[in-house]
């Protein structure tokens, strides 16, 4: 355990050390935005695009991944029903609370994990290549859309099914699938300089994060408290027991496959929802409540799912 340890300790430090340079006013608001929009608008598709270009597609097809989609959409669908419940109209901000629920920290935090349980990194890639190709692209669509809806702009039919194109992230992420299946192997020269800006994500994500921390109400004294327990309450509970239910009782997986599944689902909110948050200027305390508190709670969980499976 001492490499997820490891994990979780070196995302509180990064996130720390945000927080201070916050109270020491050396960053403020204004270096958070940029943090965020660099984050958003150039590291993050330099990284996915170096990660998925890379990634080893036939992970795709294994029926581990299967239970993954089927965990995730339980999840998020859980959510949404509990919502138009117990809340009223969220409007954007359902989109983050949504992914809070279902979306994985499965990069900077999933791949130490991965490596300390189950022994392999590479059970991570097919959730980072749904999550990136899949639920990140159709929540930015649905915040363009809305977006252009509250400024009262009226859309062409074409540019519904444009709008996920129009994204960096999403972008990146199509070209990166482009190049893996067409078997290209880039040039060092520029690999090496689109993996150095994609290096710069992770950091800058966490730095922002820790501003936030600092200069924003506390985690959980804001008007959202009750969507943030939900959240936690169906990632860091309900999303896990759904992958391990499903993966012992209906799919038949072998043990260190329902351990893998089980893990990733227990992974807490990933950080770049608060980056997309920010970017849309939409639910921005609520993502950054829902990753803090989901990450304090998957300590133990990830920890009891581990030692009862392993």
């Amino acid at each position: 355990m001492q490499s997820a340890l490891t994990g979780f300790t070196t995302i509180g430090l990064i996130v720390a050390a945000g927080a201070l340079l916050a109270h020491l006013r050396i960053l403020g608001d204004l270096q958070r935005a940029l943090l965020s929009r660099l984050a958003f608008l150039v590291a993050s598709p330099a990284l996915l695009f170096s990660l998925v270009s890379s990634a080893n597609l036939t992970h795709l097809f294994a029926r581990t991944l299967l239970v993954s989609i089927v965990a995730i959409a339980a999840a998020g669908l859980a959510y949404l029903v509990a919502a138009r419940v117990l809340f009223a109209d969220e409007g954007r901000q359902r989109v983050i609370s949504w992914l809070a629920s279902c979306y994985t920290n499965a990069g900077n935090l999933g791949l130490p994990i991965a490596a300390a349980i189950m022994g392999d990194m590479t059970w991570m890639a097919p959730i980072m290549l749904l999550q990136v190709g899949l639920l990140q692209p159709a929540a930015l669509a649905l915040l363009d859309l809305g977006a252009a809806r509250q400024e009262g702009t009226r859309l062409h039919p074409l540019t519904y099914l444009t709008l996920p194109f129009r994204n960096p992230i999403t972008v990146a992420v199509l070209l990166a699938f482009a190049v893996n299946l067409a078997g290209v192997r880039l040039p060092a020269l520029l690999v090496t300089p689109i993996d150095m800006v994609g290096a710069v994500a992770v950091p800058a994500m966490l730095l922002a994060f820790g501003v936030s921390l600092r200069l924003d109400p506390l985690p959980g004294r804001g008007a959202h408290a009750g969507r943030l327990w939900l959240i936690g309450a169906i990632k860091v509970v309900l999303h896990p027991l759904v992958a391990y239910a499903l993966g012992a009782w209906v799919f038949g997986l072998t043990r260190p496959e329902l351990l893998a599944v089980t893990v990733i689902a227990a992974l807490p909110s990933a950080q770049n929802i608060y980056v997309i948050a920010s970017r849309y200027g939409v639910g921005e305390v609520l993502a950054r409540d829902a990753i803090f508190y989901s990450t304090l709670l998957s300590v133990p969980t990830i920890t009891l799912v581990s030692a009862l499976l392993r």
